[in-house]
């Protein structure tokens, strides 16, 4: 008799900044999956947040392909660990903390992972451009703190640019964090498993502007050069991949993460943010690190689906009650 196939329900859109890249994601996903292993149900949030709940009930694995706020952040982990179902991706606590790029760097600190200088401001709070200055230097980056994929960043260099940029990142969050600038490679890891996880080979990313914005990472296929393997000495490779997993395990993730690092040229590695739902576009470094590494994307698929059922079927053996 015929295996029967899985039950994989896509959830995608969102009311989020990024519910365009999402739905590119999305279609990947769905155009990647077995379907001899699998049957897949798309299902769309809109704009409002709005969607079908019915019809998620009756899958048997969630892939949420949901990125930044309301999809990243633990609130969608949260829904579906009460309707009691596996799901792709770090659980409620590694979503959450992976979002907010603030507690996110005190962890870091805390385990002691290299970062680069920040300060953390909340809405209406006054500090002086001459302040961050003297602490951060120019220029400097502006960022929401719970926002994926660039939005809402900028890099400042004066005080006019200090106060337009101000006013653009509190439009999508009421914390933002200021950083100072690190010179360096931006290179990328990507990162798979529950409690063995491995690293991926590493990426390069070489941005023909400024920086590594939103269009550049998803809209602009000539927006940056990605260069896989990552022009880095072996040294650097094997201590950027054991940061790489000591970020995923110090943020109690699952599943799968992109860790982003900055590699100075004295061979410094700074640590700048983990990505816990990383995008799946034709352009994305999550699925092409792992291709580089001797896994193609339907394989990667079917592991992440393994690893969401493996850990539904850890917690399902915990205690709830006390007798």
């Amino acid at each position: 008799m015929a295996k029967k196939k899985l039950k994989i329900g896509i959830l995608f859109g969102g009311k989020s900044a990024e519910h365009e890249v999402s739905i590119v994601s999305a279609k990947n996903i769905i155009k990647a999956l077995d379907k001899q292993k699998y049957q897949v149900f798309p299902t769309k949030i809109d704009k409002n947040g709005k969607f079908n709940l019915n019809s998620i009930k009756k899958m048997d694995v969630i892939f949420p392909v949901l990125h930044g706020p309301y999809g990243e952040d633990g609130s969608m982990q949260g829904l579906l660990k009460i309707l009691n179902l596996p799901f792709v991706g770090p659980s409620v606590l590694g979503s959450a903390v992976g979002m907010d790029k603030d507690v996110m760097k005190r962890l870091f600190k805390e385990a002691g992972i290299p970062i680069g200088k920040f300060i953390t401001l909340y809405n209406g709070e006054k500090i002086s451009f001459e302040k961050i200055k003297k602490i951060l230097g120019l220029p400097v980056f502006i960022k929401p703190a719970n926002m994926g994929s660039s939005v809402g960043i900028s890099k400042v260099k004066n005080e006019s640019e200090w106060k337009k940029a101000l006013k653009d990142a509190f439009l999508y969050d009421s914390k933002i964090v200021v950083e100072e600038n690190t010179n360096g490679q931006e290179i990328e890891c990507s990162v798979l498993g529950n409690e063995k996880p491995m690293a991926s080979v590493l990426g390069e990313i070489v941005p023909k502007n400024d920086f590594y914005s939103y269009k550049a990472k998803y809209i602009d296929e000539d927006g940056a050069s990605l260069l896989i393997p990552a022009k880095v000495s072996k040294v650097i490779t094997k201590k950027v991949q054991n940061l790489a997993i000591k970020v995923f395990q110090t943020l109690n993730c699952e599943g799968m993460g992109r860790v982003d690092f900055f590699v100075k040229k004295n061979g410094e590695v700074i640590v700048n943010e983990i990505n816990t739902i990383p995008g799946f576009t034709s352009i994305s470094m999550y699925p092409k690190l792992w291709e580089a590494s001797g896994i193609p994307t339907s394989k990667l698929l079917d592991r992440l689906i393994d690893l969401a059922i493996e850990r539904y079927n850890r917690e399902k053996k915990l205690k709830t009650v006390v007798k």
